[in-house]
């Protein structure tokens, strides 16, 4: 909801609620980059007013799909792949496991590693992928 921005610190403040009955739900508190600031302003509504406007998550699967047939995308999609390539693409460009970590607001860093697996998986074959038909100088 738009009450959960603070608009004068770009931060967003939320309940995160685990799906594992095991584990405690989580106050989160996001930074919001100035692209992200300044579309939420330019649609900002009132305090009780779902930014997104997905009122039930039957109907966010079907804006999902909606945006996945759009982007030509033919495979199944889920938000579960969404996390999954944000957590992927912020440690491919650099950014720190730990701080990964507590942007998907995991309490343990030994489930985010399970992300830094598949980026160094990429690296191997990425290293695997250049070749150089050098003579070998004995």
């Amino acid at each position: 909801q738009y009450k959960d921005i603070d608009f004068s610190s770009n931060r967003l403040t939320i309940l995160q609620q685990k799906v594992q009955s095991h584990s405690k739900n989580a106050i989160l508190h996001l930074n919001l980059n100035h692209t992200a600031i300044k579309l939420l302003q330019r649609h900002k509504g009132i305090n009780e007013e779902l930014v997104f406007g997905l009122p039930s998550y039957s109907y966010t699967l079907r804006i999902l799909n909606k945006w996945v047939k759009r982007a030509n995308i033919h495979k199944h999609i889920t938000f579960h792949c969404f996390r999954h390539t944000f957590a992927t693409l912020q440690l491919a460009s650099g950014t720190d496991i730990y701080t990964v970590s507590k942007l998907l607001g995991h309490t343990n860093v030994k489930t985010t590693q399970v992300y830094a697996k598949v980026v160094d998986e990429k690296k191997e074959k990425a290293t695997e992928a250049f070749t150089l038909d050098l003579p070998i100088i004995e």
